[in-house]
């Protein structure tokens, strides 16, 4: 009787283990599920930097989640923290604690070295100050990306693109010979050329007269649309902001209030 008795608890037990094995495995298929259900995850991030004054808190605790396509603006006031999550979801800073995953790939767990192949697989940027090489070309600032890719039709790719953006007859101009606007349409065809599934901006009107920016932000929504890229910029231009599908608000680090079209119970607003 005794040594049923064992037989059988040791059965109640081996199946507790099973039972618990397949319960870790359900969970653990439930978050790869979750993280790759979007493009862009940021989970518990904060960033802290020294100053003479002692430590300075950027960015506390923000949980954000973006799904693929969605066009998002971050909006604040100056100092508010918008540039720095931005850079820290495009895998250009690093934050003090918390993860991000980048189309699907955790970068909080990569070296600089890897989160630069992953920029460069996944990511365009555009820039305040359009951030041109001012040894190049137009057209040799486009193709820069794809010769880093490898890419062997470099310059037929970058060409077609500078004619989507308005300046293949400007190709052959060094950044000094264009005008505020054309260098901005240079960049966003520089950002556009490797078809990134994700594009950020960072006040990408901001040197910009009204009318010129009204320009540059007609054209990067039509081949965001066209590309059927994901979107994420920062900007102070309310109207700007308006065009996307979702507002996200940060005030002194935090993301306190968040604007959407389609609104996902998986993002976390803290």
């Amino acid at each position: 009787m005794t040594g049923s008795a064992g037989v059988a608890a040791g059965l109640v037990l081996a199946i507790g283990k099973i039972k618990t094995a397949i319960a870790i495995q359900f969970m653990n298929q439930d978050l790869i599920s979750t993280v790759s259900a979007f493009v862009l995850r940021a989970e518990d991030v904060s960033k802290q930097v020294t100053s003479p004054e002692g430590t300075l808190t950027i960015l506390s605790d923000v949980s954000l989640a973006i799904p693929a396509g969605e066009t998002v603006a971050l909006v604040g006031a100056s100092g508010a923290g918008k540039s720095t999550l931005l850079a820290i979801l495009a895998g250009l800073d690093e934050p003090s604690s918390g993860r991000v995953w980048l189309n699907g790939t955790e970068i909080t767990a990569l070296d600089e070295d890897g989160r630069a192949a992953a920029r460069s697989r996944h990511v365009g940027f555009v820039f305040q100050s359009f951030h041109l090489v001012p040894s190049l070309t137009a057209i040799e600032n486009v193709m820069l990306p794809l010769e880093l890719l490898g890419n062997r039709h470099a310059h037929a790719q970058a060409l077609e693109v500078l004619e989507k953006v308005g300046l293949a007859a400007r190709a052959r101009h060094y950044p000094r010979q264009l005008s505020g606007g054309e260098q901005q349409r240079v960049a966003i065809a520089r950002a556009f050329v490797t078809r990134p599934p994700i594009l950020f901006a960072d006040e990408p009107t901001g040197n910009l007269d009204a009318a010129t920016g009204e320009r540059i932000i007609k054209l990067l929504f039509d081949l965001n649309m066209e590309t059927r890229a994901t979107l994420v910029l920062v900007t102070h231009d309310q109207e700007l902001a308006a065009r996307c599908q979702r507002i996200v608000r940060i005030d002194a680090g935090r993301i306190t209030e968040a604007d959407t079209q389609g609104f996902t119970r998986e993002r976390r607003v803290r």
